[in-house]
């Protein structure tokens, strides 16, 4: 394994889990396929040899860049996915939409699914789609575009880039998205998981964390 795959942004790590700085453009899992095995959980296995094999609790898409807590042993696998299983974790998101957002705030409720023909795409299907939440703010306007903070209750996949993007939520793609607006080849995805709360698996010591926006 190269240096490269090796490479972690890691703002806190003990003996039961570690929190990361996901990059945009790396897997938070592997894929398939030997081209997408360099991820953040192989990135962790490597540099903690005693991690479990499946430390992942949560996601990231991944073009998304931000704060991921990823457990080291069963019991804190376990308190970790208990813990966002009953949303007592708070997640905040910044991102820049394309369009102007008129509201200042808000919540969005939709829901959405697989589109099985076009996979990874999800597709609003009020019918059988399974619900996302997010609440919203305003943070400003420039340039024809609009900063916002998410703060999802759910965590669907894709949520925040069907929430900005779709009609009935608040009609603004993220900027670079290539799926659910127009970016195009090489453009990066502004959304970024920015804020991160929890309580400890071992202790139940609330912990936060924050890393500011790339952009």
């Amino acid at each position: 394994m190269g240096r490269k795959m090796v490479d972690l942004d890691i703002l806190y790590h003990d003996t039961a889990i570690v929190v990361v700085n996901k990059p945009g453009g790396l897997l938070s899992v592997p894929g398939r396929g030997p081209d997408k095995q360099d991820c953040i959980v192989q990135r962790i296995r490597h540099r903690f040899p005693g991690c479990i094999a499946q430390p992942s609790v949560h996601r990231l898409d991944m073009e998304t860049s931000g704060l991921m807590v990823l457990a080291l042993t069963p019991e804190a696998h376990r308190n970790l996915s208990i813990q966002f299983q009953n949303r007592t974790v708070k997640k905040q998101y910044l991102a820049v939409l394309k369009g102007i957002v008129e509201q200042e705030q808000g919540e969005i409720e939709l829901a959405f699914r697989l589109d099985v023909a076009h996979r990874p795409y999800q597709m609003y299907d009020p019918a059988q789609g399974k619900w996302g939440i997010t609440r919203w703010e305003k943070i400003g306007v420039d340039h024809q575009q609009t900063r916002i903070r998410f703060s999802p209750l759910t965590g669907r996949t894709h949520q925040l880039r069907v929430h900005a993007a779709h009609p009935l939520g608040l009609g603004c793609p993220i900027v670079g998205d290539r799926l659910y607006g127009d970016g195009r080849p090489g453009d990066r995805l502004r959304l970024h998981a920015s804020s991160l709360c929890f309580q400890h698996p071992d202790n139940d010591k609330p912990l936060s964390f924050e890393r500011p926006a790339w952009f």
